[in-house]
């Protein structure tokens, strides 16, 4: 096993209770043989799922409930440099860049099968989108679009962006993207949008009619985890349509049916970042997303608005609470350490 030795100890971020965050050094195990140490560069907050987490935001009784533990170390997207590996490693070496499933930390040991080159033409803000990419793409996935396909998508934060990016690689001739926010929307039309709607979504049919070109769209993905949007999105799907729930929210009771359903024939299917298959996994996906990036068919620029120190992790998350709207990336620059 080669080893690069540093003298400073790993620090990590923690939840240590309801809207608590701290940073907090530790010591890394002894590296297994078929793992890699890593020493990070960038992590990336994934802000709905995070601050649902920081908030407790969901009902007693869901899965969130029985997932969010204290201490709780939050965090599941990290770039970085392989700095050891195990006796068993051979498709990794000391200097190689690569993406891991990873929390908020400045080092970590992780297995090798789940670490992923990262082409070198990707600075590590670009790279760091993987897994938001990645579970976008499983929306994507059981949209099952077909070129010139149509597609509203609700919500324009980060997973309402890469979802934008995937139907745009689909090949989707009508992607419209809606939300409040009237800032995000240079974003959706740079990633592939082809009408942006500005607005609440329970106003928003004529519109999203007239950007569709006089119809409704075949596919709606509501990415937001807002249930609220959930009776509107059912609403702005074309008769035998599909309804993807891709934003997963902590208050999936208030979510509430409509006569759309029966009445028109509407699928709804639910993504979410465990649906995995053979063919289309953490490896697969992240490969095809650093493909797609890499050769500029997959634009990330601008995507980053956001950028803190470990230690200013109390001032992230008050920023992701208060001031969500006007955030998409934010960014933990370890490499500042």
């Amino acid at each position: 096993m080669y080893e690069a030795m540093t003298s400073a100890s790993p620090s990590r971020l923690v939840f240590t209770g309801r809207q608590q965050v701290s940073l907090e050094s530790f010591t890394l195990p002894e590296l297994k043989p078929a793992e890699v140490r890593l020493r990070i560069e960038r992590t990336l907050m994934s802000t709905g799922t995070e601050n649902i987490v920081f908030n407790r935001h969901f009902d007693p009784g869901t899965h969130w409930d029985r997932w969010v533990k204290y201490p709780f170390y939050p965090g599941y997207t990290a770039v970085g440099v392989v700095e050891a590996v195990g006796s068993e490693v051979t498709a990794l070496q000391p200097g190689d860049r690569v993406a891991s499933r990873t929390g908020h930390a400045s080092a970590v040991n992780a297995k090798a099968s789940e670490c992923f080159p990262i082409p070198a033409v990707l600075d590590w803000d670009e790279a760091v989108w993987f897994s938001l990419a990645k579970i976008a793409f499983h929306g994507a996935s059981v949209a099952r679009y077909t070129l010139g396909d149509s597609v509203l998508i609700i919500g324009a934060g980060p997973i309402g962006q890469m979802s934008t990016r995937w139907a745009r690689a689909a090949g989707c001739a009508s992607i419209i993207v809606a939300d409040a926010v009237p800032d995000r929307m240079a974003l959706a039309s740079a990633g592939g949008a082809s009408a942006t709607i500005v607005g609440p979504i329970a106003e928003a049919k004529d519109a999203v009619v007239a950007a569709c070109g006089g119809h409704l769209p075949r596919v709606v993905i509501d990415s937001t985890g807002n249930a609220a949007v959930f009776s509107a999105a059912l609403s702005l799907a074309a008769d035998r349509g599909t309804v993807v729930v891709l934003g997963d929210t902590g208050q999936p009771g208030s979510q509430t049916l409509t006569s759309d359903v029966i009445m028109r024939g509407l699928t709804i299917v639910g993504a979410h970042d465990g649906h995995n298959t053979t063919a289309w996994n953490n490896q697969s996906i992240t490969e095809l997303f650093f493909t797609l990036a890499a050769t500029g068919r997959f634009p990330l620029d601008g995507l980053n608005t956001h950028r803190f120190t470990p230690a200013q992790c109390e001032e992230a998350y008050a920023v992701a609470n208060r001031a969500r709207a006007r955030t998409m990336g934010i960014v933990f620059d370890w490499s500042a350490r």
